[in-house]
């Protein structure tokens, strides 16, 4: 029997035998590592990435008079400049001021926008109120590959043969690759320049494989699942279900909703909470403010969320940082898995994701503390390849977030033997390569190597 006959990959991935390391997905395979972790993590510094990881995306489009309507009531975004070939990061909040979910909202027509990572919250907002507008979860019908690198544009015109510089940061227009209709959008969560490239899954394949082989000459590399949640760190993203997870099952008709839909709340139902913040799921929510995105909110307009994130946006509590591990103190850490001791807490990943076969989620989430007080919760650890650093988020406390400023990561779950780790407050984002929104793509040839 072929090999490949005897493995149920995700849609969007063409199997290729270069796939070295493999994870059972919600039923499909999915790609863990190609070349290695720190291998493609190296790419979005030196070369470019093709991520396929979130290639299958909860999407959902809204198409009539009142979609910008609905959006203004339900996210904390503003959106009177909210043009057609732009994006917003959107952000929906509960009352208390809670990130329920955030995602990428694409304008597309005058009466039409396309989510990504809304849903389902987006929906069950959307079907609460009538509005003169038609909602549709269109997952599975659509692609999302991920281009991330200082050759990721040369890489794209190479394989549509289109001059793409004119799509600016957080814009997008159409374009053809492999003779196939497809979105360019330039955005990305590696830090480097990147652009997303959307389409119909029916031709998701050949547009895979016209990428990758237009790629190989500038030493492209296909990112897996560890490597792309580790990009989040570096480049100072927080990612949900990663660096914190939603309230979901505190909203009691939401959670309803959730419950008469298989599996539609499996990131945060009943999650296993791993690390030193224990297990009282509350501290480990986030809002906007101590997520870094404060500068997305705009009170022009009544949203659900509103009265509490003025509050907190006048008198922010937190604040988001790096936080950079002390070398003697994680190398500690190995050490003690080879001594006649209780070890610590292993650090086999190179990132706190666990892949354990597992109907629920795990979410790790440490203690920062200064002086043996409580003042913030670090997530997202993860081992830098191109800095050789241990690194990872953090919401602190505003009065101990300037740089430089000592604190202690509490390493290991309540019960076991624990690690003080010394870190300190590093530069915000923690990647100072040249950056998506700043990159001169003019200076980069049209049609040259």
């Amino acid at each position: 029997m072929n090999k490949q006959d005897t493995l149920t990959m995700v849609p969007t991935i063409p199997y290729e035998y270069d796939v070295d390391k493999f994870i059972d997905k919600f039923g499909a395979l999915v790609p863990l590592e190609f070349t290695g972790w720190r291998d493609e993590t190296m790419a979005w510094k030196n070369s470019a990435y093709l991520g396929a990881v979130i290639s299958v995306s909860p999407t959902f489009r809204i198409k009539g008079p009142d979609t910008i309507k609905f959006l203004s009531d339900h996210f904390v975004n503003g959106f009177k400049d909210f043009a057609i070939g732009t994006a917003r990061h959107g952000i929906m909040c509960n009352d208390e001021g809670l990130d329920m979910m955030d995602g990428v909202i694409l304008r597309t027509a005058e009466d039409e926008v396309y989510t990504y990572w809304l849903q389902p919250y987006i929906g069950y907002c959307f079907q609460k109120r009538k509005y003169n507008a038609v909602g549709e979860d269109i997952s599975f019908t659509v692609f999302l590959y991920q281009v991330a690198g200082p050759r990721s544009l040369e890489i794209l015109e190479k394989a549509s043969g289109d001059n793409l510089h004119d799509v600016k940061f957080f814009h997008h227009r159409m374009s053809k690759i492999a003779g196939h209709d497809v979105r360019i959008l330039r955005l990305g969560m590696a830090g480097t320049l990147a652009y997303e490239v959307h389409g119909a899954m029916e031709n998701a394949h050949d547009v895979y494989k016209a990428i990758f082989g237009a790629g190989k000459e500038y030493g492209m590399k296909k990112l897996g699942q560890i490597a792309y949640m580790m990009n989040h760190t570096e480049d100072g993203f927080p990612q949900a279900n990663y660096h914190f997870g939603f309230p979901w099952y505190e909203d009691p008709d939401f959670a309803k909703y959730l419950n008469e839909r298989p599996s539609a709340g499996f990131f945060n139902y009943e999650p296993i909470l791993v690390g030193s913040m224990g297990n009282d799921i509350k501290l480990r929510y986030r809002n906007p403010v101590e997520l870094g995105w404060a500068n997305r909110i705009n009170f022009d307009h009544d949203f659900a969320g509103r009265a509490a994130l003025e509050k907190i946006v006048a008198n922010p509590k937190r604040q988001m940082v790096t936080l950079e591990w002390n070398t003697e103190d994680v190398a500690d850490v190995y050490a003690s898995q080879l001594r006649d001791e209780e070890p610590y807490q292993h650090m086999d990943r190179p990132n706190d994701m666990y892949y354990e076969p597992s109907p629920r989620w795990f979410y790790h989430a440490d203690q920062v503390l200064r002086n043996g007080k409580l003042v913030g919760i670090s997530s997202g650890r993860s081992m830098s390849q191109f800095y050789h650093r241990m690194i990872s988020l953090s919401s602190i406390d505003v009065e101990h977030a300037s740089l430089g400023t000592e604190v202690i990561v509490l390493w290991g779950n309540p019960g076991t033997r624990q690690k003080e780790i010394r870190a300190k407050v590093a530069r915000f984002p923690y990647l100072q390569e040249e950056r998506n929104d700043v990159v001169d793509v003019s200076k980069i040839p049209y049609g040259n190597k």
